[in-house]
């Protein structure tokens, strides 16, 4: 299969290592202990009401669907080094924008998948409207995207460096 640049995850080394340890970590001890938390609570009886039971096959299906969705990142996954500090919207930057050029109304991103970040900080992904509009645009340079109304919106550039997280 090929990948074009919309399914294509971009990791540093860092990030693709850790991600892969959560998913050798899942696929192995935790499915262990899962396995042995179900057959503790199948083993106290009548499974309709124990709550025990209901509890770990919650929690097997999450993990099963974490599984998946590690697999799935890690196989379309490009791993390379954090983004040049060009000044150039590129996945792995922290962006600031003004919305329609005001410099009072800025909000601050990064333009990554959020398995980057550990939740601090607001991601936006670079296949998204607005990550598509500024991807490739450097600082003072404006850009345009559609909002989900079908409205456009517009953005100036005022701050892109790589993310440190």
């Amino acid at each position: 299969m090929t990948q074009t640049s919309d399914d294509v995850t971009w990791l540093t080394q860092d990030h693709y290592n850790k991600l892969k340890a959560e998913l050798e970590h899942l696929t192995g001890p935790w499915r262990v202990e899962i396995a042995q938390k179900i057959e503790a609570a199948r083993e106290e009886g009548d499974l309709k009401e124990n709550a025990g039971y209901h509890a770990a096959k919650d929690e097997q299906g999450k993990t099963e669907a974490r599984i998946r969705q590690l697999t799935q990142l890690l196989e379309r996954a490009k791993v390379g080094e954090a983004p040049a500090d060009s000044g150039v919207v590129a996945p792995g930057m922290l962006v600031t924008v003004a919305f329609d050029g005001d410099m009072d109304d800025t909000m601050e991103f990064l333009l990554a998948s959020r398995e980057v970040t550990d939740g601090d900080i607001d991601v936006y992904s670079p296949q998204s409207p607005l990550g598509k509009a500024i991807h490739g645009k450097s600082v003072g340079e404006n850009a345009v995207y559609e909002l989900p109304n079908g409205k456009k919106a517009s953005v100036k550039i005022v701050e892109a460096k790589p993310y440190e997280g």
